[in-house]
């Protein structure tokens, strides 16, 4: 099945549940980059389950294709169900599924699908495949991509004990002195995490770098909590 086919009937489910009002102060929400049908998330999700649970998940072969159509579509929604269909699917995937997960994150990129993409599928996939975390990383650090680059702080987000914080740490380095929010953001938020795990060795990490004031007002928020 093709995905014009395959997506059609979801697709006829979101207009049918479409709010032109609440989609007009989504776009504004998200600096007018992007259509929406209105659909709050709680709803939306409702809707895609449905449409699982009556057509299935794609094949993994189809990814390819169906991905890449629904980055086409110029309603967020759609974007939104192919990063939840990709979460869903990576741990069946190959090695191969790097380069979608790339294009995912370089097109259409803003932080709601980015910081997604990241955390999840991306991290889930390098735990399968841990011999392509160092180069497939450094080639996102090495990148002019800031996207690419944030994907390289957050993919560990949810690692906890797991973590390389020796990695981790020098990729917060390379990127300290970055003058993009976005960037400074994820460093603040990824070491924010990783105290839940690991308090004393964040905050020695904090207390010896020259980072931001938005990176270390994040990175301490939860020691400071205690």
């Amino acid at each position: 099945m093709n995905a014009k086919k395959y997506f059609g009937h979801l697709e006829k489910s979101f207009i049918d549940n479409a709010n032109p009002a609440d989609a007009v102060f989504m776009k504004k929400y998200m600096r007018e980059q992007f259509d929406y049908f209105g659909i709050k998330s709680q709803l939306r999700d409702e809707l895609y389950k449905a449409f699982l649970k009556e057509y299935g998940l794609p094949e993994i072969e189809n990814l390819n294709e169906y991905i890449p159509y629904l980055w086409k579509k110029p309603e967020r929604d759609f974007q939104y169900v192919g990063m939840f269909i990709v979460d869903k699917l990576v741990k069946k995937t190959d090695e191969e599924l790097i380069d979608l997960l790339e294009f995912m994150i370089t097109n259409k990129s803003w932080w709601d699908t980015v910081d997604y993409i990241a955390a999840r599928p991306v991290g889930s996939y390098f735990v399968k495949y841990t011999a392509q975390i160092k180069p497939v990383t450094e080639k996102w650090m090495a990148s002019s991509n800031m996207w690419l680059q944030r994907s390289a702080l957050l993919f560990q987000l949810k690692y906890k004990n797991n973590t390389d914080d020796k990695l981790l740490y020098d990729y917060i380095e390379r990127l300290s002195e970055h003058k993009d929010f976005f960037i400074r953001k994820a460093i603040g938020w990824t070491l924010r995490e990783y105290s839940k795990t690991n308090p004393k060795s964040v905050e020695k990490f904090i207390k010896s770098h020259n980072l931001s004031p938005l990176s270390v007002k994040e990175g301490m928020k939860r020691i400071l909590k205690g």
